[in-house]
């Protein structure tokens, strides 16, 4: 049995369908009939549902609008707080829509594994009409390589993809620990849909695709697309050698860059999805596009990323794994759909890119930190060969007039975003979670107070503070938010910007906040947090034909939905970390691995908005993290 040492670190889910509320991203959560909504995805029939779970509850109404309350008094006036609470309370008469609502939630609950899971896959991911990049799918950083010839670089990629295949083999025959949190076990489902998985881009709703059988794997390098079988004529894995030739002949075949037809699977998913049909008309290009989809993953043989002005290596990388450096760099040489691409760049940066839909941060992480492990024990190493005579399959597309325009405005349009985003990799080595836990505290909830007290030094007003929470208790459970931002967090805030209160008085208000933020944590887990709730209201009145409610528009709710702080805990045992990009313009995102004697984070923020710098936000962090050390510290010496 696996314990996962914080149950909740998983990566951002991002709140898309919370956020749509407030017309931050879109103005509409989507546009579908009743009849539409009722039918199961296929993707979610397919799950395997063998470990009869609990299904996730339905929260008392009145209990999540009291803490909806609570989460909403830091952003409102005094005035505006009593207006609010009069709509909610007029929202959960007895009479009112609410109650209404509310038992559909109960009925739909009843009928169904989960009441949200299908919904939330729509709603969060496949229509959401963003670009994945960035928006939606995070990175993974490994440990920076440092490869002295191509030769090395090929053989780590052979020897991580037969890792990868080592752990398939394992989820496949359930010879992968149960992950537990406590005495609970969690649902593993989402180990068997990371490998094999494929987006299917759509022009209004996307849907994934499922190949758990597959054989092979595709290699991009110089935006060519090379068809790999790992299974040799006896049905066994293909050796190291055996690989490190098809990636060598790969490297001779490629020398030349091909026409970047992957850049498209980096645009809108509506310019996408539009392209993608024109893409397939040619016959040739629609069965390389299945291969692709078809394959267990992807592997990007990139070149040497340009880096920018006073810039870090871990940041460098956390450019390279999230977009490529755009369209002059390597952002062509990718195929973003696929559910994990892993990415070995020339210059030593490596990890993995992966599409977020069927799976939340931890199981990548854990299958990650096997992959490090395997590689660093040269584990495949002097095995023998089998027999085997295949050779790389080159996947070739046809580009048409009509294609080469979508190439040109999807260049264009992922140069913006790359250009757009401010990314900071930091390695915080002050002190990691041993610290926190000599104190008897929760490191996720001391990080969490941290990034809450760093917000508000920087910009002195609350920011509305999303951290994910597995929910994986119950079957097909995927996440609930975090609402980090608290009266506590904020009183803890000014206390320790104010230089009349004692260290006694600032630890007393951080331990409070820290509290807090513990107690809502594993409320949340448990199912019975406040936006999944909320999200399934809001969606029933929309099944129903019903007006959406006030509460919705009201400030309380638009403010305390606007997640200005974006955050995910993904603790990997290697020094790796995850990064990925703000839910809102005016907003950071930070993910964060906190390891036994340091910390690193992944901080970004949109440069097209002037109030928001990552730099900023980290040297913000860095002093925060660092006062929060030093009260404690003290106090505790105060008392020897």
């Amino acid at each position: 049995m696996l314990h996962l040492e914080s149950p909740y670190c998983d990566t951002k889910m991002y709140g898309r369908a919370i956020a749509s509320t407030n017309k931050i991203l879109r103005p509409k959560l989507f546009n579908l009939t009743r009849a539409e909504t009722s039918i199961l995805p296929s993707f979610l029939n397919a799950r395997n549902v063998s470990q009869n779970l609990p299904r996730l509850p339905v929260p008392a109404l009145k209990q999540t609008l009291d803490k909806f309350l609570l989460t909403a008094k830091p952003h409102l006036s005094d005035k505006e707080f009593a207006s609010t609470t009069e709509l909610i309370k007029k929202f959960s008469d007895e009479n009112g829509i609410g109650a209404k609502l509310q038992k559909y939630l109960v009925e739909k609950a009843k009928s169904t594994e989960n009441w949200l899971s299908e919904w939330w896959l729509h709603s969060a991911y496949l229509d959401f009409r963003y670009p994945v990049i960035i928006h939606s799918s995070p990175a993974l950083v490994y440990p920076i390589e440092n490869f002295k010839t191509e030769h090395e670089r090929l053989v780590y990629s052979a020897r991580l993809i037969l890792a990868v295949m080592e752990y398939k083999l394992l989820i496949d025959n359930d010879k992968i620990p149960t992950d537990m949190m406590g005495k609970d076990p969690l649902d593993m489902n989402q180990y068997k849909q990371v490998i094999g998985t494929c987006r299917i881009p759509g022009l209004k709703r996307d849907k994934l695709e499922y190949y758990p059988t597959s054989k092979h794997v595709v290699v991009m390098h110089n935006n060519h697309f090379f068809k790999v079988h790992l299974f040799g004529d006896n049905n066994q894995l293909i050796s190291e050698n055996q690989l490190l030739q098809q990636l060598h002949d790969i490297m001779e075949q490629s020398v030349a860059t091909a026409p970047p037809i992957g850049i498209l699977t980096s645009d809108s998913r509506d310019n996408w999805g539009k392209a993608y049909q024109q893409l397939i008309k040619d016959p040739e290009n629609e069965a390389s596009a299945k291969e692709i989809q078809k394959s267990l993953f992807l592997v990007c043989l990139d070149g040497p990323m340009s880096p920018l002005p006073n810039e870090n290596r871990k940041t460098i990388a956390g450019r390279q794994l999230l977009h490529g450096g755009g369209s002059k760099q390597n952002g062509g040489n990718r195929w973003y759909d696929k559910t994990i691409q892993f990415i070995i760049g020339q210059d030593g940066l490596v990890g993995l890119n992966y599409e977020h839909s069927p799976s939340e941060g931890q199981p990548v992480a854990v299958i990650s930190d096997y992959i490090y492990e395997s590689i660093k024990k040269e584990s495949g190493k002097g095995k023998p060969d089998v027999p085997y005579n295949k050779i790389p399959e080159r996947l070739p597309f046809n580009v048409n007039d009509e294609i080469q325009k979508a190439i040109l405005v999807a260049s264009k349009n992922v140069d913006e975003q790359a250009d757009g985003l401010d990314l900071f990799c930091l390695h915080f080595d002050s002190f990691g979670k041993d610290f926190i836990k000599s104190q008897k505290l929760s490191p996720d909830s001391f990080i969490q107070i941290a990034l809450q007290y760093a917000f508000y030094r920087v910009h002195k007003t609350p920011g509305a503070h999303y951290e994910s929470a597995a929910t994986r208790k119950y079957a097909h459970g995927r996440t609930e938010t975090i609402r980090s931002c608290s009266i506590e967090s904020i009183d803890f805030a000014k206390t320790m910007l104010d230089n009349t209160k004692s260290n006694a008085d600032k630890v007393t208000a951080l331990r409070k906040a820290i509290d807090g933020h513990k107690k809502y944590t594993v409320e949340a887990m448990n199912g019975f947090g406040v936006d999944r709730h909320l999200l399934g209201l809001k969606l029933a009145a929309m099944e129903l034909g019903e007006k959406i409610p006030e509460i919705y528009s009201d400030p309380g709710y638009v403010r305390s939905a606007h997640m200005r702080i974006s955050t995910s805990q993904v603790a990997t045992k290697c020094d790796g970390f995850m990064c990925f990009g703000p839910l809102v313009p005016d907003g950071y995102a930070c993910c964060y691995n906190p390891r036994p004697k340091d910390i690193n984070f992944g901080i970004s923020a949109f440069t097209a908005h002037p109030d928001t710098s990552a730099v900023k936000f980290k040297d913000a962090l860095v002093n925060s993290l660092n006062d929060m050390h030093d009260i404690l510290a003290k106090t505790q010496k105060s008392k020897m």
